[in-house]
Order: structure tokens, then sequence, then C-alpha cells
């Protein structure tokens, strides 16, 4: 069985919609932790097409087996 790369999926306002500089980290929405990237781009969707209404608000994908084990970041398993 294939080790799970997680990845969090979390928005928020943010100052510029075309940075990732959050505006009130205390009111982020944390959607969740994935075990794949498919499964996170999901929920990401659903998450930013739900408040596609609010330019101000971004959400994220992140890649949290990148930063749990820097080694294997360079390599591309999820996508």
């Amino acid at each position: 069985m294939d080790k799970p790369l997680l990845h969090l999926v979390f928005g928020g306002e943010v100052a510029d919609p075309q940075g990732t500089d959050f505006v009130d980290t205390d009111a982020l929405d944390i959607v969740g932790i994935f075990p794949n990237y498919a499964l996170a781009l999901d929920a990401w969707r659903g998450a930013s097409q739900a408040r596609v209404d609010e330019a101000s608000t971004k959400y994220v994908i992140v890649h949290m087996h990148r930063m749990l084990d820097p080694k294997s970041s360079t390599e591309n398993h999820d996508h």
C-alpha cells in the first residue's frame, strides 16, 4: 500500500486575490487534510466554488507531505 501524501486545504480572506497574504488568520476556514492530491483538489474546488462570489476569499492546497519529508519534495508522486 502506498504511503498517503497528505494535503491540507484551507482558505480565507486575502489582501490581494493574486497572493496568499491572509487578512485574519484566526478566521481561516480549514477544509481538511486529505491523503492524496485528487481528493484535496476536489475539496478545494468545492470550497472555492461555494465562495466564488467573494472575490477576496481564496482557498489553497498545501502539500504537507513535502514539508514532512523534504527529501521527497523533488519527486512528483501526486500530479
